[in-house]
């Protein structure tokens, strides 16, 4: 039993609960072709018992479904990280263009010179922004693009004759730069954070050997503050003939401000579904372009779109040196128009100003929200900010998880919780530069109005949500024993 949209009870329950034997939604045509008896091990040995329901009781369950997610066209998900910003319905319409929907992978270069002149287009932007000027466009999505970058570091070493066997990596990095390391065949060695939020350069120098293949840094760090030692940071490993990643995934800070290869770095991927507005989350799907120095062009994978002299475009498999492919085909196309709409709608000042309004949206923030939360970092921060609920949890016993459910019940979706995990009680919390000031007011009174009731009414933030379909789950069960399959009776 639920309260609908319109505030009457709807008895929703599964698809199954809503079956009636003999009902259907569906009428399928007469066969045009002989009825012929299959051979016995060609057929279905048992009932699929699925639900058998009218066309309009399906559209009805699974509207009302829809009518329950949260998502960005709804309301407010400051989720850090993640930049899950609106993402212009220009960019949709274009990408469904007959013109690009109808394309194939295997059609001849000279049909498709369009959609290749927008790829190279697409990797010539891209290398501007990084200051980096060989780019893939061919991983799926900023874990792939890391892969590929530790692929290119290997590359690039065993092209030398001089292996190496380890990879640092700051404990402000997103969780998946030590696993992709690790997946390429390489040890991984944490630099701590020192007490301002930078990597401890005491602690690096101390671990660079001739053994260090590179370091995968995540810059804006994870705790939302740009690394303020990264030239440093580049010429220790650089000394010692090693090579700098930068995770670009917060890179919605950056663009335009700050060009990376200026700082030092060997090699950068992207977030276009962060950065440039993709669709994101619900799995992907993700683009992961990747940027390496002129030195690591060569080991890119294949194929790179190029340009001959005569103007026309292609795919250039001539790459002796190129770690090979990391996807079938080319990438994700889709994917990729939708980013080359937002940058060409945007043009070159409006992509600063994107950043610079992500920076002063998180900071609003920050300081606005500074009385009410515990602030672990007090300095500028990024496109995101870290507050915790350490002072909730010390006074009332009222946790970070508790004002994240709580956030629910005011229509809002939680940053993000418990990440990065060196900070106790933490919540990673990131505005993005398109919501307006007057959403962000709301949010900052939501949040206040929170850290009272932890005062007031502690349990009430305790028992949260209170007008969700769902409450709080057992999640530990939930996450060893999930209950996925519908039984009958």
């Amino acid at each position: 039993m639920d309260t609908g949209t319109y505030g009457f009870v709807v008895e929703e329950g599964l698809i199954f609960d809503r079956s009636e034997p003999g009902r259907s939604g569906v009428e399928f045509p007469r066969m045009d072709v002989p009825e012929t008896e299959l051979p016995t091990a060609l057929r279905r040995q048992a009932t699929l018992d699925l639900p058998e329901v009218s066309e309009l009781e399906m559209v009805r369950h699974f509207t009302r479904l829809s009518q329950k997610n949260f998502a960005i066209d709804i309301g407010f998900y400051p989720l850090g990280s993640c930049t899950m910003k609106y993402n212009p319905k220009v960019n949709d319409a274009i990408a469904n263009l007959a013109g690009f929907q109808d394309l194939h992978p295997y059609q001849d270069e000279a049909t498709v010179q369009g959609i290749l002149q927008l790829m190279w287009e697409l990797q010539e932007w891209l290398a501007e922004i990084a200051g980096l000027p060989g780019v893939t466009l061919q991983p799926s999505a900023g874990a792939h693009g890391e892969l590929t970058g530790a692929l290119i570091i290997r590359a690039y070493h065993e092209s030398k004759g001089r292996p190496r066997k380890t990879i640092l990596v700051p404990d402000s990095a997103h969780g998946t730069n030590p696993a992709t390391a690790a997946m390429v065949g390489y040890d991984t060695k944490e630099i701590p954070t020192d007490p301002s939020g930078n990597a401890d350069l005491d602690a690096l120098r101390t671990l660079m050997n001739e053994d260090v293949a590179g370091l995968m840094i995540t810059n804006p760090s994870t705790l939302g503050v740009f690394e303020e030692n990264i030239v440093e940071i580049a010429e220790i490993i650089h000394e010692a003939g090693g090579l700098v990643y930068m995770d670009g995934a917060n890179m919605n800070a950056m663009v335009g401000v700050a060009r990376p290869g200026d700082l030092g770095m060997d090699i950068l991927h992207y977030n276009l579904h962060k950065t440039f507005t993709v669709p994101h989350g619900g799995g992907g799907p993700g683009a992961g372009a990747t940027a390496v120095t002129a030195e690591l062009a060569p080991f890119l994978p294949v194929p790179v779109v190029a340009r001959r002299e005569d103007g026309s475009f292609y795919h250039d498999f001539d790459r002796p040196q190129s770690i090979g492919r990391v996807r079938a085909f080319y990438g994700n196309v889709n994917n990729m128009i939708r980013a080359f709409v937002y940058m060409r709608v945007l043009g070159a000042e409006g992509l600063v100003d994107m950043s610079r309004t992500a920076v002063l949206n998180a900071n609003y923030l920050k300081e606005q929200l500074r009385d009410s939360y515990y602030l672990p970092y007090d300095r500028v921060c990024k496109h995101e900010v870290i507050l915790t609920a350490k002072h909730q949890k010390e006074a009332t016993g009222v946790r970070t998880l508790d004002i994240a459910k709580r956030l629910l019940d005011y229509g809002i979706h939680a940053p993000t919780v418990y990440f990065p995990l060196t900070v106790e009680e933490c919540m990673l919390i990131e505005p993005t530069e398109t919501e307006s000031k007057r959403s962000l007011d709301r949010f900052v009174a939501v949040m206040q109005k929170i850290a009272h009731e932890a005062v007031e009414e502690a349990a009430l933030v305790k028992g949260a949500p209170h007008n969700a379909p769902v409450t709080r789950l057992d999640e530990a069960q939930a996450a060893r024993s999930p209950d996925l399959r519908w039984r009958a009776s």
